[in-house]
């Protein structure tokens, strides 16, 4: 049965015991932002570092934001078994997660999060049941509304398609363990710090 919020059945039955965290949400929820927070103030948690298609954008490591390979390298990672999940996103480029990087974490019991999309999440699942699976969700789609219009990064088109993306995404809620309303930044992450089994800041 699906624990809700920040409970201590949460805490202690599974993040503790399985130290690997699926962070997921509609597009525009803020997964980033709670991600980035977590980085600045919790760095003991490590964050899967995915391999994409895309090309780099400006300001972006190659290791340290992606592993950016070609169509051919991300073909031979799937053939050879070494993706723990991946998707197309938008319709366009391509994501996974290598695999080994994360056992290798777990194995030596770091907290490890992975920021993921729907369809990666239901992929470690399959694979990883016992995770810990966190949707985080817009205090309203009318805020989502605001949030990724308010943006500014994409064409009406492209914030139209989003949306109706966002639509399909958050009936998928009640597939995950544990509910966080993203209606402020610190909160939220400090509440997903929690579910981890990690000591919040003050």
């Amino acid at each position: 049965m699906p624990c809700w919020r920040n409970t201590p059945e949460c805490v202690n039955n599974r993040s503790v015991n399985n130290r690997l965290t699926v962070l997921a949400g509609p597009t525009a929820v803020g997964k980033g932002t709670i991600s980035a927070y977590i980085r600045d103030h919790h760095p003991e948690v490590w964050f899967s570092v995915s391999a994409t298609t895309r090309p780099r954008r400006p300001g972006e490591v190659d290791g340290v934001h992606y592993h950016f390979i070609s169509d051919d390298e991300f073909d031979s990672l799937i053939a050879a078994g070494e993706l723990l999940e991946y998707a197309v996103v938008h319709g366009r480029h391509r994501y996974g997660t290598p695999s080994a990087q994360v056992q290798e974490k777990l194995n030596q019991g770091t907290p490890s999060l992975l920021e993921i999309d729907l369809q990666g999440a239901r992929q470690v699942k399959d694979k990883m049941p016992d995770a810990l699976f966190v949707f985080l969700s817009p205090p309203s789609w009318e805020e989502l509304v605001s949030r990724l219009t308010g943006r500014g990064t994409e064409s009406a088109v492209e914030q139209e398609r989003r949306l109706t993306t966002a639509k399909q995404e958050l009936q998928a809620e009640s597939e995950f363990d544990v509910t966080i309303v993203n209606d402020h930044v610190r909160t939220a992450a400090e509440e997903l710090i929690s579910l981890m089994g990690i000591p919040t800041t003050d």
